[in-house]
């Protein structure tokens, strides 16, 4: 890794350097699903597949939550604990938050089935362990993991079964939550030759500062705040609004379309549109309805600061998906555009509220108006 993943000669099976890479004799194919799939579909009407059209929709589903809900979430709890990435605390807290919902929803799942699909294993069952494996092995430990009884079973009646077993053998669950590595760790001076006038100097200086490292450890730092905490207060109350919008079932449009108005406070709040770039790739449903939701999932870490609507629109591909967006503060926070990398795949545009249109552009999509600008709307997702 680093080396021989960097070579002319690798970079040309993955132009991205990323393993791993299965060479076929029709040439290479990167993506580890990608790579578990071409291995499945070697074998005519492999049963890993399904038996019918529905069951592979649905592996195909269980594979993709298994890799955006559950393996995503694991990797950015875990590679920030150990300082692959950077560590941000409320980042830590969206994805544990994020990996939360989806494991309560995989045990709702698992409550009344044994496999993910069907009554035996399929090759969503292998990706979905190999992912579990990663969280178990690493971070989740049982105080985490007891919350899901029914992934628990799952998880370890899947690693005991004697094909997984024999390539995963013994598998312990975390005794503990890594702690967070250093940014800098302290490294042993070289022996040299003492240097009498600085001696003394030295060892006064050894006396003051270990004291100070050994309090730092015992006390870590208090969580800096975040910057729109800060800000001054707003008349709008962010939580009243989504309670407002969750509430009112019936004259949706005079109740909380109207209430968002007379809430909508443009000093302390922005809308914000946005326009996802690469529409002409979303031509299968429920792959673009994913990407989606993978999004709203990763945006997860603003939740206390935004509202937000994303709506999938057309009847037939390529399907448009189209976003509305309220932000604590008078620009999209930065922590956002640092940490969610989905945000660079949208234009994004600030509402004029002072242009009627948009306003009632912004009402529209709220509403989940249909037809949405003269198209049908497949889907409308919220993020409150």
């Amino acid at each position: 890794m680093g080396v021989s993943n960097q070579t002319p000669e690798f970079l040309k099976m993955n132009p991205i350097g990323k393993v791993p890479v299965l060479e076929t004799p029709d040439g290479p194919i990167f993506e580890s699903n990608a790579i578990a799939r071409y291995v499945t579909k070697l074998q005519p009407e492999n049963p890993l597949y399904g038996t019918s059209l529905y069951d592979y929709g649905r592996i195909e589903q269980w594979i993709d939550f298994a890799t955006t809900e559950i393996e995503v979430n694991i990797e950015r709890w875990y590679l920030s604990r150990i300082r692959f990435t950077q560590y941000l605390p409320l980042a830590e807290e969206a994805a544990i938050s994020s990996l939360k919902r989806a494991l309560g929803a995989l045990n709702t799942h698992l409550a009344s089935n044994t496999y993910l699909v069907g009554h035996g294993v399929s090759l969503a069952d292998i990706i979905m362990t190999c992912n579990l494996s990663y969280g178990f092995i690493q971070i989740m430990t049982k105080s985490f993991t007891s919350e899901f009884p029914h992934v628990e079973r799952y998880f370890w009646t899947m690693v005991n079964q004697p094909k997984f077993h024999k390539l995963f053998g013994d598998v312990k669950q975390a005794d503990s939550i890594p702690p967070v590595a250093s940014k800098k760790p302290v490294q042993a001076k070289e022996p040299g030759k003492p240097n009498p006038k600085d001696e003394p100097k030295k060892e006064a200086k050894k006396e003051e500062v270990k004291p100070k490292e050994v309090e730092e450890e015992e006390a870590p730092k208090p969580k800096a705040k975040n910057p729109l905490d800060l800000l001054p207060p707003s008349k709008m109350i962010l939580d009243e609004w989504k309670r407002l919008y969750s509430n009112t079932k019936t004259n949706f449009r005079e109740v909380a379309i109207k209430g968002f108005w007379d809430m909508y406070d443009p000093e302390g709040y922005s809308l914000w549109f946005c326009n996802y770039k690469y529409n002409d790739e979303n031509t299968v449903s429920f792959v673009t309805l994913n990407k989606v939701s993978g999004f709203l999932q990763r945006m997860d870490l603003a939740r206390k600061y935004a509202f937000g609507k994303m709506l999938v629109i057309g009847s037939e591909p390529p399907f448009k998906v189209k976003g509305l967006w309220l932000f604590r503060g008078k620009e999209i926070p930065q922590f956002v555009l640092d940490e969610c990398y989905d945000m660079e795949l949208f234009e994004w545009t600030k509402v004029d509220v002072n242009d009627e249109a948009q306003k009632e552009r912004v009402s529209q999509m709220i509403e989940d108006a249909e037809p949405f600008e003269g198209e049908a709307l497949l889907d409308a997702k919220c993020f409150k």
